[in-house]
């Protein structure tokens, strides 16, 4: 306890004593890690993907009655707080992210093969 109150000694001209002792306890004791859970518990976050429905649709033909032949990708994503998503992907974009979320994936692949990150008994 005297260690907690040399770190908050600097606070004694603003603090009364009583508060400074608990603090001191609040940061050393059991009840840090009830401060964490709570910490934890209450930070915002963005909402998590729950669902994910997709279909490919295909122009056929335009307003002014041309042959388009158009594939598009429309993309529905249910989030965690309820909500939906709905958005259209032109068939280029869809190779794109495609592309990328394999990348991404290979490179965590080849992250978790390292020994480097490998937990050790």
């Amino acid at each position: 306890m005297v260690i907690r109150l040399e770190i908050f000694s600097f606070m004694y001209h603003r603090l009364p004593a009583e508060v400074i002792v608990d603090l001191s306890s609040a940061i050393s004791s059991s009840r840090r890690s009830k401060l964490d859970r709570s910490r934890i518990e209450q930070r915002v976050r963005l909402p998590q993907l729950d669902g994910l429905r997709w279909r490919v649709d295909v122009t056929i033909s335009n307003s002014s009655l041309h042959r388009v032949l158009e594939p598009s990708i429309l993309m529905e994503m249910t989030l965690s707080d309820g909500s939906i998503k709905m958005f259209e992907v032109p068939v280029s974009k869809f190779h794109d992210m495609r592309y990328n979320v394999a990348y991404v994936l290979k490179e965590m692949e080849d992250l978790e093969k390292r020994n480097i990150l490998k937990l050790q008994d």
